[in-house]
């Protein structure tokens, strides 16, 4: 054994007392604690039968357009994302720049301004956009073909707002999707090319599986973020969640019209984070020992 001992350092000794930090954030909490049973008093106190009875039934409509128009916005936004994380990743100046652009404009413009350029910016080209359509068949009294134009589909507000929440998170989403490809290491990519597999067999099946355990976690925060958005369309006249409750409050003028309102969407974005937690501790089993 050797004659010189090895100084270990102890660990500092645990903080006792009640240091400013300790009780800034004891009081933080307590005052969040305080708030929410305030509004949960608020609620059973203030609780009003007749209210739910009329306008419930709106509350839950709405909650299925806000639904449909977040998903269907999500899922064609990850399909142009595709395009735009490639040209982003592209060697090639001028489809790198162009998605640079597409890029930098829908991330760094606000949603709400998206919107309007949509749904009232599009109004101004409507000679032009009447002269553009296909022949679709319709069923009415029988199959008959009925000419649809552009105009037919950007007249609906809720097609307008479906069109400004794609491009918008189709830019979130490349940005996911390129720094989720990135991650990987370049070893992954020379050792299939090392067995003989094709760039595309190697992105699908070793790239990609890597990459998504990478991304599902911005992928969730941008689906929250798109469901708190969502309500941004009450504005162009789309009666989702926020609309009903903008329109229950203006024929009640009840507070409770908004706090309900609220209560849902934080229900919704708690189901969708546990949802997220859940996948990723199931697609990630293999890496905890």
């Amino acid at each position: 054994m050797s004659a010189t001992a090895t100084m270990v350092e102890r660990p500092p000794p645990r903080a006792r007392g009640w240091p400013r930090p300790r009780i800034a954030g004891y009081a933080l909490v307590c005052m969040w604690m305080a708030f929410g049973l305030g509004i949960v008093a608020y609620l059973v106190l203030a609780w009003n039968p007749a209210f739910f009875a009329k306008y419930a039934p709106a509350y839950l409509k709405g909650l299925g357009v806000t639904l449909s128009l977040v998903a269907i916005a999500m899922v064609l936004g990850a399909i142009l994302s595709v395009p735009v994380a490639y040209g982003r990743m592209s060697s090639n100046r001028i489809l790198s720049g162009l998605a640079y652009c597409y890029v930098y404009f829908f991330r760094g413009t606000p949603l709400l301004v998206q919107t309007f350029l949509v749904y009232y910016g599009v109004g101004s080209f409507r000679p032009q956009l009447s002269e553009y359509g296909i022949y679709l068949p319709v069923f009415s009294d029988g199959l008959t073909l009925a000419r649809f134009t552009l105009w037919d589909f950007f007249k609906d507000a809720f097609n307008c707002g479906v069109f400004a929440f794609a491009l918008n998170t189709a830019a979130y989403q490349a940005e996911i999707l390129r720094g989720a490809i990135e991650s990987v290491p370049r070893g992954q990519w020379e050792g299939a090319a090392s067995l003989g597999l094709h760039k595309l067999q190697t992105l699908r099946k070793i790239i990609l599986p890597q990459a998504l355990i990478v991304a599902l976690r911005p992928y969730g925060n941008e689906l929250i973020l798109m469901i708190k958005a969502s309500a941004i369309v009450a504005i162009i006249t789309v009666y989702d969640l926020m609309g009903n409750a903008k329109l229950a409050f203006a024929n009640s003028f009840d507070i409770q019209a908004y706090i309900w309102v609220a209560v849902v969407y934080l229900v919704m974005v708690e189901i969708l984070r546990h949802g997220v937690e859940w996948i990723e501790r199931r697609i990630t089993i293999h890496l905890k020992r």
